[in-house]
């Protein structure tokens, strides 16, 4: 099982900036700060934005991380506030099909080009 994921980022202060506002709906809050990382989580740190050098931005940056979400309504508001921010739209809050059922999501492209979804699964949490 995966324990954490982190993204580079090319401006951490500009990141941080954009992860508290985007992350709130999903209840992950900045909990780690040092010089060059910094972790966000619910009690530990799960997401990392770690800062690298700048670099090209591939329309599909081929990967992405899926955080996921209480209720379609968080869903909609990280991806609000991810448009309201600078991210590009990758996909719209809607339904999905994945491999064993069908869910909720959004996907975005965050400033720095690492492509991240917000997800919340209704019919297991019935």
């Amino acid at each position: 099982m995966i324990d954490h994921v982190s993204v580079p980022v090319g401006d951490l202060v500009a990141a941080i900036a954009f992860y508290e506002r985007v992350l709130a709906p999903l209840g992950l809050s900045r909990l780690v700060t040092r010089d060059e990382t910094a972790g966000f989580g619910k009690r530990y740190p799960e997401f990392w934005l770690n800062k690298r050098s700048p670099r090209h931005h591939d329309a599909n940056p081929g990967a992405h991380v899926a955080l996921r979400a209480a209720s379609e309504q968080s869903v909609r508001e990280f991806h609000s506030l991810a448009m309201a921010n600078g991210a590009t739209d990758a996909g719209m809050p809607g339904p999905r099909d994945a491999a064993l059922t069908t869910y909720f999501g959004a996907f975005i492209i965050d400033p720095d080009g690492n492509k991240i979804e917000a997800v919340t699964f209704p019919s297991l949490s019935e």
